[in-house]
């Protein structure tokens, strides 16, 4: 071991790290030159869902919590930057067009603090962490968990997409609110140009809501987390309060999904209660699940390559996507329960090839001939043989 520490220094390998921050920036400089608008438009999309899916694997794949209901959190920050556009987009003193439709003379009190671009900023994010951090405060203390966890969380989804789909008058209801015809910065928002700003805002948004995440999951309060999913009877012997750290994780978890679904909807062109829909909310979990749970990067690539499969299938065959998704749920849950970055990980490859009869890759060290230890080594065993 001695000798191929000297033979292999620490930092050779140091290109790996590196090469998925060249492979981001890569795809950040080509993508944008080479995909048709209406196929960046959607990578963007679908990469804002990526920072939704590291909230839940923040939750479930660390911490053990699954969470049903994240589409909440994700439909308030649309909402919150949904509302800022719609009062960006009028004249001073004008009201959105569905106010007037339903009779509504002033703009309520709720609305007029959206009207603030650095009030719109925070909100995005600090709205659905602080209801987060309430509802999670409110169930966490009195010991909730496992799937009596996931009901609740389902159940507060039911809860607020009833709401928002009643509010006609107030927020438009069933319809939502449009934000592709407002206008960022003077460019109008439903613009290619301005459609590729958000993609490259989207990707760097990605990978810092991915180090934000990767920080959280490395150090002691990482190990809390995992020993949370773990034992959690046990960590609470030992005199953590478990109540605090998952308050906090899903209040983070919480925050990522307002800032997702605020990217999502300025590159969708609306907003709506559908995104509260409890199909999407488990849509999620299978992103985060086939992409391999507690990995966090897998949780980006499933909610990328998933979405966009769903696109490419439904433009051809729109009604066999739903038999799709559930096979792959299927797939994961029998033969992959670490996802496809775990099945990655552990070998996955060099299975298959097995299955197929190809012999094993053997690592080797080119240079362990040329050191001149292992040389004088092999040379002192020769001698001893004859």
């Amino acid at each position: 071991m001695g000798v191929l520490s000297q033979i292999v220094p620490a930092g050779s390998k140091g290109w790996q790290r590196w090469l998925p921050w060249v492979v981001v920036v890569l795809l950040g400089v080509v993508l944008p030159a080479v995909l048709p608008p209406f196929r960046l438009n959607l990578l963007g999309r679908f990469l804002a869902l990526g920072i939704a899916a590291l909230g839940i694997d923040l939750i479930w794949g660390y911490t053990g919590m699954l969470s049903l209901g994240q589409g909440i959190f994700f439909a308030l920050g649309g909402y919150a930057l949904g509302m800022h556009l719609q009062l960006n987009a009028l004249e001073p003193g004008q009201l959105p067009d569905f106010f007037e439709l339903y009779g509504v003379k002033s703009l309520p009190a709720f609305w007029a603090p959206f009207n603030s671009p650095l009030f719109t900023f925070f909100a995005i994010w600090v709205i659905p962490a602080v209801v987060a951090g309430v509802l999670g405060y409110l169930v966490f203390r009195n010991r909730i968990k496992g799937v009596y966890f996931s009901i609740l969380t389902q159940a507060a989804l039911l809860v607020f997409f009833n709401f928002f789909n009643g509010q006609q008058k107030l927020i438009n209801g069933t319809n939502g609110l449009k934000t592709d015809t407002a206008r960022i910065l003077g460019e109008l928002a439903g613009s290619d140009a301005m459609q590729r700003n958000l993609f490259w805002l989207t990707l760097v948004l990605v990978v810092a809501a991915w180090l934000l995440c990767r920080w959280l999951t490395s150090g002691r309060f990482g190990d809390a987390l995992m020993a949370i999913r773990d034992d959690e009877p046990r960590l609470r012997f030992t005199g953590y309060n478990p109540t605090a750290y998952k308050t906090v994780v899903f209040a983070v978890a919480g925050a990522l999904a307002g800032i997702s679904g605020a990217l999502y909807t300025v590159q969708s062109g609306i907003v709506s209660p559908q995104y509260m829909a409890v199909p999407f909310s488990i849509e999620m979990v299978i992103w985060v699940a086939v992409g391999g749970r507690g990995t966090l990067i897998g949780a980006v690539l499933g909610a990328v390559l998933i979405n966009y499969a769903k696109s490419l299938v439904s433009e051809a065959l729109p009604e066999t996507w739903l038999f799709i998704q559930g096979a792959l749920f299927l797939l994961v849950v029998t033969a992959l329960p670490d996802g496809l970055v775990g099945w990655w990980r552990q070998g996955g490859p060099g299975r298959i090839r097995a299955m197929v009869g190809w012999p094993p890759v053997a690592p080797t060290y080119p240079g362990i001939d040329l050191d001149p230890q292992v040389k004088a080594e092999k040379d002192q065993l020769e001698r001893g043989a004859q």
